[in-house]
């Protein structure tokens, strides 16, 4: 059954993994039917602390699927500065800047502090840095065209989620 919260849902699966339709399916799937989904990803979501459906639930499937593809790092509140731009440079949508992804890992600024600065970078290569909030200490972190970086938020408020665009 589609409703306007599904439909942003799978539009923003969608923009951050256009060519693996099965992100879009899976965070589809957690909103469709919440109780199997737990049930089928029960190892996975055990990680987490999750054993049962709750608000986040397709939000959380949609960062597990996309981190399983490739197209997220999850980053402690905490990390250094050289691990969040190693993960963020070896992402699929990570674009080839090279002295832009060595200048950030050598930054000493605490987390959120660098999080702003290489999306202020980022963006200057057409490039976007979300988070997408699951509402814990860490930070899901997606790389998208810049472009289109109202749309994902705009979309994440639509399905009843959180994203925020850093650096602007």
């Amino acid at each position: 059954m589609t409703t306007p919260a599904r439909d942003a849902l799978v539009a923003v699966a969608t923009l951050l993994a256009p060519d693996v339709p099965e992100v879009a399916t899976r965070a589809a799937a957690a909103h469709d039917d919440p109780d199997a989904y737990v049930s089928e990803h029960a190892d996975r979501l055990d990680n987490r602390g999750i054993d049962e459906p709750f608000p986040l639930l397709a939000w959380i499937a949609l960062v597990d699927s996309l981190d399983d593809h490739g197209l997220l790092a999850e980053v402690d509140w905490k990390e250094a500065p050289g691990e969040i731009a190693g993960q963020l440079r070896v992402l699929r949508s990570a674009p080839a800047a090279d002295e832009l992804w060595t200048s950030l890992a050598a930054s000493e600024l605490p987390t959120y502090e660098f999080l702003e600065t290489a999306g202020e970078r980022l963006l200057g290569t057409g490039t976007a840095l979300a988070v997408l909030d699951i509402e814990s200490d860490c930070y899901p972190l997606v790389l998208l065209p810049a472009a289109r970086a109202d749309e994902l938020v705009t979309s994440a408020k639509t399905a009843g989620f959180a994203a925020e665009v850093f650096g602007r």
